[in-house]
């Protein structure tokens, strides 16, 4: 397939099918603002037919019943074919939103890769099945998939979102109807050929992007058992609030304003550095950016200059330039959102120390550029809601209890980081900020660990072995003490 220009099919039951409808939905680059495709939006039907192919697959089909061993085999082709396209899906996600291409090569193509492959080991080591002994009686304990699972993934890290649920889900055994975002329904149809590619059985992934009413509809389908869903809060909260109408299972990773706490001992030179990423990778648009940076009023000076001088030197410019650090936001709409909150944070008494504006230069593009905030306080918008985009607070304490207590200050708990040069003592601090990830001096917690938020971050965790909590149904059958289990 040419991944630019005209499509008209949609992925359903491992073939492509002809639309229920004409309407169309235009894939715009952010760095031209001219369309580079289109592709049919699902309506209602569509999703009635990618469903009832999940169901189909799900019940009647091969897939939940393939021993794990024969997943996994196929799930490794997967992984074989990602690994041949990742130059592709790079690109063709850079055009899609504007990800800086260096950035995206790693963010949107080898970590998706890299999830699979982590799934996979740890899918060996899951305990699918087991036998438990206690005085009050002998059971087997099972965990089978939970069925037909709607999965509806965000723009900003489209493939990679994906692949944090569809491994896991897949290495358990459920089907999938995936719904991506209008803004970067491209990489699904690449994902599509991959699939096709590894063997997949027909039915088990259909994919259909679409507008807001079919994708209500995909989440109160009779024909879901389970909704995954990544996203803004608000839109998270209406999911949530239809699923538990239904008595569905839903998992919920939402959004985040996620802060760095800067001990009295770090390092600022290291710091900074780490922040470059934690902050400002793909322009802010990451749910996880460490976006309120919590600084000792004694060195708040020396921090902000630091930050200023580093965010200076990453340059701004077209997307597809390896040299690029920050591309356009996503959508004229974004931008005008980001915009939005620069002027709240003047308006509120906030102090722009770098940035404000749109970058000159780059007439064509929605580009903001990178912005930093000095004198902010906790109360403002711009440190309590998320922007997503490249906006950074600098907050000042003057104790510890005060840092600690500004970080908890927040309606999110998805992310958070400890910069020191003490790492027990961040160790410490860490159990008393309330986030589902706390990261050390910029260490990840890598792909064997959970990753998900509290609060108004959301419901559920998704990577290491309790990934595949959220895609299974425990089963217990009490059996006589006597029966040998040839099947363990």
């Amino acid at each position: 397939m040419v991944w630019q220009g005209e499509y008209d099919r949609l992925f359903i039951g491992g073939r492509w099918e002809v639309p229920s409808t004409d309407e169309v939905i235009e894939v715009i680059s952010p760095y031209t603002e001219k369309p580079i495709a289109r592709v049919p939006a699902a309506g209602t039907a569509d999703v009635d037919a990618a469903v009832a192919a999940a169901r189909a697959a799900f019940d009647r089909g091969p897939w939940p019943r393939m021993s794990l061993a024969d997943r996994i085999e196929v799930l490794g082709r997967l992984s074989a074919g990602m690994r041949d396209a990742e130059t592709l899906m790079a690109e063709l996600v850079s055009d899609e939103m504007g990800c800086p291409i260096t950035q995206s090569h790693g963010i949107q193509a080898v970590r998706p890769r890299l999830i699979v492959d982590a799934m996979i080991d740890l899918a060996r080591a899951y305990p699918f099945d087991e036998i438990r002994e206690a005085p009050s009686g002998r059971a087997r304990v099972t965990r089978e998939p939970v069925g037909v699972l709607a999965a509806i993934v965000p723009w900003n890290a489209p493939h990679l979102v994906t692949m944090m649920k569809l491994a896991p889900a897949l290495l358990a055994g459920c089907t999938v109807v995936l719904k991506p975002a209008p803004e970067t329904p491209l990489d699904a149809y690449l994902l599509a050929e991959l699939l096709t590619r590894a063997g997949l059985p027909d039915g088990v992934v259909n994919i259909v992007p679409a507008h807001r009413e079919p994708s209500e509809y995909l989440v109160t389908h009779p024909g879901v058992d389970m909704v995954s869903f990544t996203g803004s809060t608000g839109v998270g909260r209406r999911i949530g609030a239809l699923c538990g109408g239904l008595v569905r299972r839903v998992a919920l990773e939402l959004g985040g304003k996620s802060a760095a706490v800067v001990l009295d001992d770090a390092d600022p030179e290291s710091t900074v550095s780490a922040l470059r990423t934690g902050a400002f990778r793909n322009t802010g648009q990451v749910c996880s950016a460490k976006t309120r940076v919590v600084v000792p009023r004694g060195r708040a000076a020396d921090f902000t200059d630091a930050l200023r001088a580093a965010t200076e030197r990453m340059p701004v410019g077209d997307p597809a330039d390896p040299t690029t650090e920050f591309g356009p936001l996503v959508s004229a709409r974004q931008r005008e959102t980001v915009e939005r909150y620069i002027r709240s944070g003047r308006a509120e008494g906030a102090t722009v120390v770098l940035g404000g504006g749109r970058p000159a230069g780059l007439d064509t593009g929605w580009f903001v550029e990178p912005t930093i905030f000095a004198g902010v306080r906790p109360d403002m918008r711009i440190a309590r809601e998320e922007i997503f985009g490249p906006v950074l607070s600098i907050l000042e304490y003057d104790t510890e209890e005060q840092a600690i207590d500004i970080a908890n200050d927040s309606s999110y708990g998805l992310n958070g980081a400890i910069f020191t040069a003490d790492p027990g003592r961040a160790v410490q601090i860490a159990e008393r900020i309330r986030t589902g990830t706390v990261e050390i001096n910029g260490n990840p917690v890598g792909l064997a660990a959970p990753v998900g938020g509290v609060k108004d971050s959301g419901v559920g965790r998704e990577l290491g072995p309790e990934g595949f909590d959220e895609f299974i149904e425990f089963k217990s059958v009490g059996l006589p003490r006597d029966l040998a289990m040839e099947w363990t």
